[in-house]
């Protein structure tokens, strides 16, 4: 399942059909934008705040300070493209204006002629480019990881006041925050359609939580008389229970956030609330326990994390492993000889251990021991977890993991989770994670 969904949109921009081919242009922009994140966290890239200014430098892209520049855009040369952004800008703008000339960078296209943030308003079909480059910005400000997983979001009154805490748009935030909830919500965007003297909202995309149904809403429009009619300049909210395209007794919350260029009215972003038994796909679980002793019926796979230089299974859970299935440790130790170094991160040992249970030894750390840079790697871990779901999908196999990238990989969690989710959870495998129970403290002996 795609995380952001652009349903029947009729693409006509002529640089959107370019980038994207036969494939969906959100899917795809969504796709290179976490690629270029998990690559630019591998290279030591942190926050909060995110300097978007590193997303850039790692395509050697330059950018440059110019007051004379309205409020971003990207020019090319010989040299290729470079980006010209006006330093005066409040920080939030600035950086999300960075991000978003970085995403038309992203488009073949690019050299052809300057890109102003914003939009060219001679071309009446601009803003669906300068929507998918609000997409990809929306990653690289408020990137995977960037928020601790939570059960249910807080009203999105709160959630606009936390948003600025993180100096980031709304739809940035409101985006990454249903990304990391288990709670079944949908984010959705929307903008003004005018046809004879009557305004209507239509639905440009969605981003669904792991646990939403599946509603697909995007370029429908939003019943007359909502409560989204309401928001009538940025920044103004509200919020009913109403009914959507069959659904009964949905929450909609929404706000104003800055229109289209040449709309007279702004766009609203909000969130589409189900009740907790509409959830179409079970969220995934966290259990106290031992992961090789995986509790579920059926087919499953325990994943481990190695590094590209292991012949054993050393560390942590694998070094249970290695007691608990020698075979399997044995049958990994030839496997990774025979692999070329530079061929072994990304890659996926699947043994089977018993008539149910496959151990998968993923490859997605670079190295061992004291290292100044967190060792793990989150595009190869990435692609391992799509080999994963693919043998999960295969097998109808549930997916049971400790919390990988805590330990010696110097990992964040909150990164490797919602890599779990997007790959994993979102495609429909279930996914256990197993936390040690806590020590039970010894009695103390009053005198």
């Amino acid at each position: 399942m795609n995380l952001v969904q652009s349903g029947t949109m009729r693409w006509t921009n002529q640089s959107v059909i370019r980038f994207a081919g036969n494939e969906d242009p959100v899917a795809l922009i969504e796709r290179k934008a976490r690629d270029l994140v998990l690559n630019a966290r591998d290279a030591g890239w942190s926050g909060p705040p995110f300097n978007p200014l590193a997303i850039a430098k790692l395509l050697n892209i330059p950018a440059e300070a110019n007051a004379d520049v309205l409020d971003a855009c990207t020019v090319s040369d010989e040299k290729g493209p470079r980006i010209r952004f006006n330093p005066t800008q409040p920080r939030e703008r600035l950086r999300f204006s960075i991000a978003h000339e970085i995403a038309h960078t992203l488009f073949p296209d690019v050299g052809e002629q300057p890109r102003h943030r914003g939009g060219n308003r001679d071309i009446p079909d601009d803003w669906q480019l300068e929507m998918l480059c609000n997409l990809a910005a929306a990653e690289f400000v408020m990137p995977m990881g960037s928020l601790p997983a939570r059960d249910r979001l807080p009203r999105v009154e709160e959630l606009i006041r936390e948003c600025r805490r993180f100096d980031v748009s709304v739809e940035a935030f409101l985006i990454r925050v249903t990304k990391s909830t288990a709670e079944p919500v949908i984010m959705f965007c929307a903008s003004p359609i005018i046809a004879n003297g009557h305004t209507a909202y239509r639905i440009d995309y969605t981003v669904p939580s792991s646990t939403a149904p599946d509603l697909y809403m995007a370029g429908r429009v939003i019943p007359e008389g909502s409560t989204v009619y309401s928001c009538t300049a940025i920044g103004y909210s509200d919020n009913a229970i109403e009914s959507w395209f069959d659904y009964d007794g949905l929450t909609i919350e929404c706000v104003g956030i800055p229109r289209y260029p040449g709309s007279p009215h702004p766009r609203v972003a909000g969130l589409v609330r189900f009740q907790s038994n509409a959830a179409s796909r079970q969220a995934m679980k966290v259990v106290l326990g031992n992961v090789l002793d995986p509790r579920s019926p059926g087919n499953k796979i325990i994943c481990q994390l190695v590094n590209d230089q292991a012949r054993t299974w050393g560390g942590g859970v694998a070094r249970s492993a290695a007691q608990k299935f020698p075979k399997a440790h044995e049958s990994f130790s030839s496997w990774i000889i025979s692999l070329p170094r530079s061929a072994r991160l990304g890659n996926v040992h699947f043994e089977t251990v018993s008539q149910s249970t496959t151990i998968a030894s993923l490859v997605g750390q670079q190295g061992y021991g004291p290292s100044n840079a967190p060792r793990i790697r989150y595009m190869a871990l990435a692609q391992c977890f799509e080999k994963v779901q693919e043998y999960a999908s295969i097998h109808e196999a549930s997916v049971h993991m400790p919390r990988i990238g805590e330990g010696q990989s110097g990992g964040s969690w909150e990164t490797v989770a919602e890599i779990v989710r997007t790959v994993l959870v979102n495609n429909g495998i279930r996914v256990t994670v197993y936390e040690l129970p806590p020590r039970r403290v010894a009695a103390e002996l009053f005198a």
